[in-house]
């Protein structure tokens, strides 16, 4: 798997987890003001969403018996990754309405940071996962996280 791939579905499984969306958009302070402060999503309902996906995951993955240590070692890092940016969304949501450009920049680059970590830790456990998968999966898991195809595909049928 190329190199890009494997970051594109490793970001792909990772924000999948988290399931809150990604750090908020740059808004400036005064839209920001006439808008109403996001909904937190209760940690009850993360775990639930990230269960949720986990199990979509396995089953579009179409893991095999032999490989659920594999998958489990997967999971392990996925919601441990999870588990460590929940608290980093959570601050920046709370804050979004009232933090300075600086506060938002290194809000971010925390986000940034421990996502970059939680990468790195996925890569190795994935690459595991992936080595002991048939051509077949392989060839699934390739087309369900190349991004580059679904973008030029919808441009294509604009």
């Amino acid at each position: 798997m190329k190199t890009r791939n494997v970051l594109m579905l490793c970001t792909a499984l990772f924000v999948g987890a988290a399931t809150i969306a990604a750090a908020e958009p740059l808004a400036s302070k005064d839209s920001a003001a006439t808008k109403p402060a996001p909904a937190h999503t209760s940690k009850a309902a993360t775990v639930d969403a990230g269960e949720a996906r986990i199990a979509d995951l396995h089953a579009k993955l179409k893991i095999t018996p032999a490989q659920e240590a594999l998958w489990s070692s997967v999971t392990e890092v996925m919601r441990g990754n999870a588990k460590a940016m929940e608290p980093l969304r959570k601050a920046r949501s709370d804050k979004t309405l009232t933090m300075t450009a600086v506060e938002d920049f290194t809000s971010y680059a925390e986000i940034a940071d421990v996502h970059a970590d939680g990468i790195k830790k996925f890569v190795p456990v994935f690459t595991a996962l992936y080595d002991s998968m048939s051509d077949a999966q392989k060839k699934n898991a390739d087309t369900m996280f190349r991004r580059g195809e679904r973008k030029s595909t919808a441009s294509k049928s604009r």
